[in-house]
């Protein structure tokens, strides 16, 4: 049995191309598992996604209305303010009145002492030149 060039090429041919799908197939098992696990990852990461998506959402509405709760007192606090503002103004006046007349105080204080001391001086020496004269005159009797 002869076989021809032809025939023995085809037959090599042959052989090659089973072997070349011998190696592929465990390659192409192998990545139809990665594919396989690609979408069952995109798949988590679609519901993780949905999930997060809906907490954000949640988020948002409670900030929303922290916001607008924060927005209510400030304006409140605002007003409040305005109104205590005069009180504060008129604490401040009075404050400063109260000083002023303290000072005054002070000022009368020490004149009352000094016009005091002053009378005291003068009371003390006559009261001496009394004595003294009380003295000569019994001194000479």
């Amino acid at each position: 049995m002869v076989i021809s060039y032809g025939a023995l090429a085809g037959l090599i041919a042959a052989i090659a191309f089973v072997v070349l799908v011998l190696f592929t197939i465990p390659m192409l098992v192998h990545t139809a598992k990665a594919l396989k696990e690609v979408n069952e990852t995109m798949q988590t990461t679609n519901k993780s996604i949905q999930q997060i998506s809906t907490d954000v959402d949640g988020l948002m509405k409670q900030s929303s209305d922290l916001l607008d709760k924060t927005n209510d007192l400030l304006a409140d606090v605002n007003g409040k303010m305005k109104t205590i503002d005069p009180v504060v103004k008129a604490a401040a006046d009075l404050g400063e009145s109260v000083q002023e007349i303290n000072a005054s105080s002070k000022k009368m204080a020490k004149r009352f002492n000094s016009a005091r001391s002053v009378r005291t001086g003068v009371l003390s020496s006559v009261l001496t030149t009394v004595l003294a004269r009380r003295k000569r005159r019994n001194g000479e009797d």
